[in-house]
């Protein structure tokens, strides 16, 4: 009866080990295929997470300060173009930082040439390439307001700010949640109207700042806002408050993701028409 059984149990088990091959090798063209799909965002994740752990963990840095480091020694201070060439070469061959880019850059270039603002409002400096980017292209008296919340940031982009030659007349770096900052905009930095406004900070703050910016009445007709990263990582609420608040002319400029190929993203560009 044992022998039986035993003897009953072998197709069962043989079969068994049969069909798992022929599984794995049923579903190694879809793994394949996503692989392809998404090759360009396993190349992100490896140079934006997988590199940056195990850098901190040898060098005792912040990638923040490695960035620094390269900038600070392979750029000619005073000279603004020359440190965005060094911080563009170490984001796309050493390592991934999210800045605005030299792509999306130019973009933004064009803009603040046609707009030439004379207030500038930045939420979210980080490194202070973007802050060097915009100083760089405003009209002689024009004065940007650049804030992050983060101390260690902020500390490396008041040094690349001032390495690009900068001072306090030209760039204000205000150290605080921008939820913080933005109600005191007027009584503790006598702003009555911003011409422009950059965002590049969290994305879930794209919208809850921009009605801030709304109902402190700091925005007047003709105001723009330029808002990155709006599809990738993306702001939906965002752009849904675009859709149907009718308050903007609006339109999206479709690019890559900076440093990286083969990742869709945009920037938005508002003009405010004023409460209709």
């Amino acid at each position: 009866m044992t022998l039986l059984i035993k003897c009953m149990h072998l197709p069962f088990s043989f079969s068994s080990r049969m069909v798992s091959p022929a599984i794995a090798l049923a579903f190694l063209p879809l793994l394949l295929t996503l692989i392809i799909r998404y090759r360009y965002y396993f190349v992100l994740f490896y140079r934006a997470v997988l590199v940056r752990i195990w850098k901190d963990c040898v060098t005792g840095l912040s990638r923040e300060e490695r960035a620094f480091q390269y900038v600070l020694t392979n750029s000619t201070p005073g000279d603004p173009d020359s440190i965005l060439d060094a911080f563009d070469y170490w984001c796309s061959k050493v390592e991934f930082i999210s800045n605005i880019g030299p792509k999306k850059g130019k973009i933004l270039d064009r803009l603040l040439m046609e707009q030439s603002p004379l207030t500038v409002l930045e939420l979210g400096a980080h490194c202070g390439y973007s802050t060097v980017r915009i100083a760089r292209a405003l009209p002689l008296g024009a004065r940007l307001y650049s804030i992050e919340m983060d101390q260690g940031n902020a500390a490396i982009a008041e040094k690349i700010i001032r390495l690009a030659g900068f001072d306090d007349d030209t760039v204000e770096l205000i150290v605080n949640p921008s939820d913080e900052v933005i109600p005191r905009l007027r009584s503790d930095y006598n702003l009555e109207r911003l011409d422009f406004v950059f965002m590049d900070h969290w994305k879930k703050c794209y919208l809850p700042d921009l009605q801030l910016l709304e109902g402190y009445g700091l925005l007047g007709k003709g105001s723009m806002i330029v808002a990155d990263n709006v599809l990738f990582p993306g702001a939906p609420k965002f752009l849904r408050y675009l859709r149907k608040c009718g308050l903007y002319e609006w339109k999206i400029h479709r690019a890559t993701l900076e440093y990286s190929r083969g990742i869709r993203d945009g920037m938005a560009e508002l003009i405010y028409q004023g409460i209709k």
